[in-house]
């Protein structure tokens, strides 16, 4: 491991701006910590508010993630009062908790780690904790003592496993101030500690330590791991596709969520191997991760030549026997009357597959996804040192059921109207299909942007991604008149995130001319497009939703020509009314799988569609100017209003949320009042 620090960057920054930046070199570093975990400290001269020269710990946040760390996410405390308490025998945690409250600099700003004591009581200016893989994988192991003493001497001193918190830190101290050669500290089935004078010194200190376990490791031989044979590429992801959709709906409580795969070459490794079902039932590497991962996953021995049903009733029943066994988990270890947490596992592992993480959002399964493949690593680097051993069942309960860690679930953002829910929106490159995609991506869901328009619909895709978070969205090449496409671009979407619950059938074209003026080309083309693309969609998402087992949400764009055809627009017409039929016919043969569909009726909305030909055509056809199109579409309508592509995707978010989860076979008009239109 080399040191990322560069003196240029903190040049004219004060202790507390060099602290933020060692800090965020530290998160960003997923072999030192992912996803929340790991804190930093320094303890500096402030100003109080009465002008007094005031001692100020400041230190991480409880929650915060250190690879994007402000100034503002480091809590202050008065380090006087703090580190009166060392004297004290002993201290609960809820006492420990209000007396920090009263020690904050700023009252009422954002509660501390839980690990500020340790960080309180050592003598030294900077302090970095963390929970290097490396350094993880040897402290997990049997012989932990004896290859600490190899590898460090006296450079560390090591704590026997507590959990954090008052007795913890006083323990720590106690022996640091004992071993005046100690620049570190071993928290066994915990982490590192380093300390210096400086942030950098104590950041280079903790690379250095880091880099010795890494060097150990590399120079034992690698065991040999009896592995079962590995199954073609081809038989697995069928199977992940056949799995995905009832993982989803079991593993989620029956609940929408997002799955996130893994099935690389490290996750390959662990699942061939023989012992993989007990070894991953060991727990977690570090107590930091247990909110993320709980401690062990449920595995599921799916084989190739199950059947579906025999699929399905595998999942449920290895989901049941997790639900038991994490109720007598509970229930041998639950001493103060906690809550039961949630029973539902949040990793799915599958012997010679890979594994499924498990979230309310992308976000959270993303989190999810990092930890565990880290757990993977660490297991893998462990078999070096004699076997994984973290800390035991009942340790595990202590910290999963501990109120100051559970308060970092409190942390999480809050649920919006389509959060865990997986979107399919054809024709996203633009006008309402982008709308559309936009809409449905700000109130939670996943969005599977597809189009023929490969740059322009990722352009989409990018925007919403950097408004919503890296896997919010997924553009895919998507001809819906081509079978192959469409297969992809839904088995994508179940491998990328699990299934689908919505389905905005957007895509169309409009082809305009007389009857006797049509080609036999034009007429095909606007019927291949515009309504065998609406079945071809419409077929590979009900099988998913089918076997998904969470009911969905199916939305036709079709237009007011479905019910009032246009002049010399008979192809558009004609097509459009099919693509009506088509969606009430979805909702009556699918009703009682709880899948709804629904049709809008958009008019004159100005989007691509709208070529200078068809303005041509269309002005034409009505005997006016082009000039004066626009106006003639809105003063024909009874609110004499102009529809956008806005309005439209309101309407879309009704149809795909549980406002109208008793509506389907419905058209909606959404064009300002054409009282032709007015479905009958």
């Amino acid at each position: 491991m080399q040191s990322q620090w560069q003196d240029h960057e903190i040049a004219g920054k004060d202790l507390l701006g060099q602290l933020v930046y060692g800090s965020r070199l530290v998160g960003q570093d997923e072999q030192l910590v992912v996803w929340g975990g790991g804190n930093t400290s320094v303890k500096r001269e402030e100003t109080d508010h009465m002008g007094r020269s005031r001692e100020v710990l400041r230190i991480k946040s409880s929650g915060v993630d250190l690879k994007r760390c402000r100034e503002q996410d480091f809590s202050g405390l008065r380090l006087d009062e703090v580190q009166s308490l060392f004297d004290r025998a002993e201290l609960s945690d809820e006492a420990m908790a209000a007396y920090l409250d009263r020690c904050l600099v700023d009252p009422g700003g954002p509660r501390p780690s839980i690990e500020t004591l340790l960080h309180a009581f050592l003598p030294a200016s900077a302090v970095v904790h963390s929970h290097a893989d490396a350094v993880l994988a040897i402290i997990d192991s049997p012989d932990a003592q004896a290859i600490l003493a190899e590898i460090y001497g006296t450079s560390v001193v090591v704590v026997p496993y507590v959990r954090s918190g008052f007795a913890l830190a006083k323990d720590a101290a106690t022996r640091a101030n004992a071993a005046p050669d100690a620049y570190g500290m071993i928290l066994l089935h915990h982490g590192l500690v380093s300390w210096g004078s400086t942030v950098r010194q104590a950041y280079e200190r903790h690379i250095e330590l880091v880099t010795r376990a890494e060097r150990f490791l590399a120079d034992l031989p690698a065991p040999t791991v009896p592995r079962s044979a590995r199954w073609a590429e081809d038989t697995r992801r069928d199977l992940q596709l056949r799995l995905a959709p009832i993982i989803r709906r079991v593993c989620g409580g029956g609940a929408p969520c997002i799955l996130q795969w893994n099935g690389e070459e490290p996750t390959l490794k662990f699942v061939d191997r023989v012992d993989v079902e007990s070894l991953s039932q060991k727990g977690v590497a570090t107590p930091d991760h247990i909110l993320q991962t709980k401690r062990v996953p449920v595995v599921i021995p799916a084989q190739p030549e199950m059947t579906d049903q025999e699929l399905e009733t595998l999942v449920q029943e290895r989901v049941s026997m997790y639900h038991d066994a994490y109720e007598k988990y509970y229930q041998r270890y639950n001493r103060d009357n906690w809550a039961m947490r949630d029973p539902q596992p949040v990793v799915a592992v599958v012997p010679h597959l890979g594994y499924w993480a498990i979230g309310h959002t992308p976000q959270q399964a993303h989190v999810v996804h990092d930890v565990y493949q880290h757990t993977i690593d660490i297991m893998a680097q462990a078999d070096k040192c004699g076997g994984y051993q973290p800390i035991s069942e009942e340790q595990a309960f202590a910290v999963e059921y501990w109120p100051l860690e559970l308060y970092k679930l409190t942390l999480q953002s809050n649920r919006r109207e389509l959060t865990g829910r997986i979107a399919l929106v054809t024709g996203a490159a633009r006008g309402i299909g982008a709308a559309v995609a936009q809409r449905l991506a700000a109130e939670g869901a996943v969005v599977i942007l597809g189009d023929r328009l490969q740059d322009e619909v990722e352009v989409v895709a990018d925007k919403i991604r950097s408004q919503e978070g890296p896997r919010s969205a997924m553009a895919v090449p998507l001809d819906v008149t081509m079978e192959e496409t469409v297969r992809e671009a839904v088995a994508r979407a179940v491998q990328s995130y699990g299934g689908l619950d919505i389905l905005v059938s957007n895509a169309g074209t409009a082809p305009t001319g007389a009857l006797v003026q049509l080609t036999l080309a034009e007429w095909e083309g606007s019927m291949r497009i515009n309504l065998t693309g609406h079945f071809l969609v419409t077929r590979e998402v009900v099988k998913v939703m089918r076997q998904q087992g969470l009911g969905g949400s199916l939305i036709y764009m079709v237009s007011k020509n479905a019910l009032v055809p246009g002049k010399e627009f008979g192809a558009y017409s004609v097509a459009k009314a099919g693509e009506l039929q088509l969606g009430r016919i979805a909702a009556i043969e699918y009703g009682r799988d709880g899948i709804r569909a629904n049709m809008i009726n958009p008019d004159a909305i100005w989007t691509d569609l709208w070529s200078p030909a068809v303005r041509a055509d269309r002005a034409k056809a009505y005997h006016i100017t082009e000039d004066d199109l626009e106006d003639y579409y809105r003063h024909r309508s009874l609110l004499d209003q102009v529809v956008t592509v806005d309005d439209v995707a309101e309407a879309v978010l009704f149809f795909a949320s549980d406002r109208s989860r008793k509506t389907t076979g419905s058209v909606l008009p959404v064009d300002a009042g054409i009282r032709e239109g007015f479905p009958r």
